[in-house]
C-alpha cells in the first residue's frame, strides 16, 4: 500500500487551523445564560413571596390570632441579649406573675413614658396592693432611674427576640422604598403567573 504525502511548495505559507466562529460561542454563552436566569427566576420568586408571607403571618396576623405584641428595639440598652433592630416578642402575663430576673416591655413613669425592655431586678407592693418593679439594662451599668407602677391586671414579658428583622422593616419603611415594594411586589408577582401560564413546553422549544 502507498501513502501519499502532502508536500508543500518552497515558500508557501502554513495553513493554520479553521478560526473559531465567536458568534457561535457568544450565542452559546446566551442562550446558556438565559436557561440558568430562566431556571433560577421561579426560585428567587418564590422565596421572596414565602419571606414575605412569614412576615406578614408573623407581623401582622399573629398578634390577632395568638394575642402576642411585636416591638422594635431602638437601643442597645439589653445587648447582647437585645441588639438594636432585634425584633422582641412579647406576650400578656398576669402581673402577679413578674418577678426578678423577668425580661418585660412596659411604659416607664417619666418624661414621655416611652416604651422600654429591660430586665426586673425587683418587685414590691406598695401599701395599696400595687405592684411596682425596679428595673434595669443588661448592658447599663447602674438601675433604671425610676420605680414603675405596673397598670391594670396585664404585664408584657419577652419570650423570643428576632435578630435584625427591625432594621429591615425600618428599610422597607423608607420613602424610596415603600412605594417599589408597593407597586413593584404586586406586578413582580402577576409577571410570574403569566411567564409560568404562557412559557413554552420542551415540545414546543424543540420544534
Amino acid at each position: 500500500m502507498t501513502a501519499v504525502l502532502p508536500v508543500r511548495r518552497p515558500g508557501a505559507a502554513a495553513s493554520l487551523p479553521p478560526a473559531e466562529d465567536t458568534r457561535s460561542a457568544a450565542a452559546r454563552w446566551a442562550g446558556l445564560t438565559r436557561r440558568i436566569v430562566g431556571r433560577l427566576t421561579p426560585w428567587l420568586v418564590r422565596g421572596v413571596l414565602g419571606l414575605a408571607l412569614v412576615a406578614f403571618a408573623v407581623l401582622a396576623v399573629g398578634p390577632h390570632v395568638f394575642g402576642y405584641r411585636t416591638m422594635t428595639m431602638l437601643t442597645g440598652s439589653m445587648a447582647p441579649e437585645i441588639e438594636p433592630g432585634d425584633i422582641t416578642i412579647v406576650t400578656p402575663i398576669s402581673v402577679d406573675d413578674v418577678t426578678e430576673g423577668m425580661v418585660i416591655t412596659y411604659h416607664i413613669p417619666i418624661d414621655d413614658h416611652r416604651v422600654v425592655t429591660h430586665r426586673v431586678v425587683s418587685v414590691e407592693r406598695n401599701p395599696a396592693g400595687a405592684l411596682t418593679v425596679q428595673t434595669k439594662g443588661d448592658a447599663n451599668e447602674a438601675n433604671d432611674p425610676w420605680v414603675a407602677m405596673l397598670q391594670g391586671d396585664t404585664a408584657y414579658q419577652v419570650r423570643a427576640v428576632v435578630p435584625e428583622v427591625g432594621n429591615v422593616i425600618q428599610a422597607l419603611r423608607t420613602p424610596m422604598i415603600a412605594p417599589v415594594l408597593l407597586y413593584g411586589a404586586p406586578t413582580l408577582l402577576v409577571g410570574w403567573l403569566l411567564l409560568s401560564i404562557w412559557r413554552p413546553t420542551r415540545e414546543e422549544d424543540q420544534a
